[in-house]
């Protein structure tokens, strides 16, 4: 046999590979992340407890006062005693309450709608304009969502003043006489739509930045097969466009829904809830009851029932919102 002259190769041992250290979120052998404890706890809790201190305890002291009998007297000596559910037994006997109470759906109803539309109409308007064009449009909806409740409020007092109003004089200037010196807020109708003008107003912006943001995710190429397909603009918003905006939609909704609700503001600014009761709703009737009849008691159990109407529409939202992502 012949020779190769190759020399056996020794055997080496096998080189150990050095394990990485485990990083601080794998978990110790205890099953327990390490880095975990009080540490993330202790970050949130000033947040936490901010937020019970300016939410919760007005809420649970607003619970407390409308299960007493809470007056003037009350507020000065401190010493109301508990009436149970009293409050709102009484409350809700008043057939006054019932009538404020279909006039702020009917307030909430007019508004959500208009505000929905135009800031639908308005964002895709944005979306659809040039760069300058969208610029311009998008900085005056900053500036009038940026501009104060009250600068707001006042600015439409001055427009809508019987003498001194632009509007009565734009109107008479076009030749129509029988709004010369015509007053606005002494008319229960008129007073109303001026407070959802007003609403609608200060709305728009938020709503028509917020759905502009949610068209800019939507991939043109649908858009572009939609057309291709000979689908129309209606067409292809209703089987595109709403479809994947959905959860936004939703989400604007469920807060103009809150933010009409709570219009208190601008409604005692400009009227304070008259002429009569045309623009009274539940916050202003709230304050009406605590103020004006010194009953701290059923102007607290009103509140109350505005935040359970608020939660019950928060709820009805989430319910749909996680409902939409169990069919995702």
């Amino acid at each position: 046999m012949q020779a190769t002259g190759r020399r056996p190769r020794r055997a080496t041992p096998s080189a150990t590979v050095p394990e990485p250290p485990p990083s601080r979120g794998t978990p110790h052998p205890g099953g327990r992340p390490r880095g975990s404890g009080w540490w993330p706890y202790l970050l949130i809790a000033p947040t936490v407890l901010g937020a019970a201190a300016l939410l919760l305890v007005p809420l649970l002291r607003g619970v407390l006062i409308s299960l007493q009998d809470f007056r003037l007297r009350e507020l000065i000596n401190g010493d109301a005693r508990f009436v149970g559910l009293d409050n709102y037994t009484e409350l809700l006997g008043d057939p006054r309450f019932w009538e404020v109470v279909r006039r702020t759906f009917l307030f909430m109803a007019i508004n959500v709608v208009l505000i929905m539309v135009l800031s639908t109409l308005v964002a895709l308007l944005v979306e659809r304009l040039g760069r300058f064009g969208r610029t311009m449009v998008l900085s005056g909806l900053v500036l009038g969502w940026g501009m104060p409740v009250i600068a707001a409020t006042t600015v439409f007092q001055w427009m809508f003043h019987s003498e001194y109003g632009v509007v009565n004089w734009s109107l008479t200037s076009l030749g129509f006489d029988s709004f010369d010196r015509y007053p606005w807020f002494a008319n229960g109708p008129a007073a109303f739509a001026i407070v959802v003008f007003l609403v609608v107003w200060q709305s728009i912006p938020f709503a028509a930045i917020t759905l502009y943001a949610g068209l800019t995710t939507v991939p043109r190429e649908l858009h572009e097969a939609a057309r291709l397909d000979g689908a129309g603009a209606w067409q292809a918003f209703r089987t595109i466009t709403y479809p994947m905006l959905r959860p936004i939609f939703l989400l604007v909704l469920c807060l103009e829904v809150i933010w009409t609700f709570r219009a208190f503001v601008q409604i005692w600014v400009i009227t304070q809830g008259g002429p009569g009761d045309a623009t009274t709703i539940l916050p202003v009737y709230a304050v009406q009851t605590a103020l004006s009849q010194q009953r701290y008691d059923l102007g607290s159990a009103a509140s109350m029932i505005t935040v359970l109407l608020m939660s019950t529409v928060l709820v009805v939202y989430f319910r749909q919102l996680y409902r939409q992502e169990a069919e995702l």
